[in-house]
């Protein structure tokens, strides 16, 4: 009994996850549009109308999504639930939204979600295998280069 207890919580917490993604999406419908500069309106195209535009992922919408009443409680869920799996792949799926979001002009405020969750951008690492001074040899390239075509020995 309690296996089966088991899989329709697990059940659950996938498709609560599977709904939030999904609704973010938004939802649109098709309208047949006239094409812009035709004489005659006969001359159509499908266009999309946004009835619910789509949104971002977030951690806290994630979070009320499941059913927990706090970021915390989520964390303390990934930690020690019986379903801990779960919640951290739709957590991950999250951060893969704002690390998308890199690409873009504007990275801003994904760079500072991202760091909010442990991203680091290491720059410390990088620049301690750099040495504090360079030495500079300039190497004789080789024999000199000839003037003019009388200068050149066959």
């Amino acid at each position: 009994m309690k296996h089966l207890k088991d899989l329709k919580q697990l059940k659950s917490y996938r498709a609560r996850i599977n709904k939030y993604f999904t609704v973010l999406q938004g939802a649109y419908h098709v309208e047949k549009v006239p094409v812009k500069g035709a004489k005659d309106h006969t001359n159509t195209i499908d266009e999309k109308v946004w009835d619910r535009e789509p949104e971002p992922a977030t951690l806290s919408g994630l979070a009320l999504a499941i059913g927990f009443t706090s970021i915390t409680e989520m964390e303390a869920y990934e930690r020690d639930g019986e379903f801990a799996d779960i919640v951290k792949k739709a957590r991950l799926k999250v951060e893969s939204e704002y690390e998308k979001r890199l690409h873009f002009q504007s990275a801003t405020g994904a760079m500072f979600f991202l760091k909010s969750l442990g991203w680091n951008e290491k720059t410390d690492d990088l620049l301690q295998d750099i040495p504090k001074t360079i030495k500079i040899e300039i190497i004789d390239p080789g024999p000199k280069l000839a003037g003019s075509e009388k200068e050149v020995d066959l």
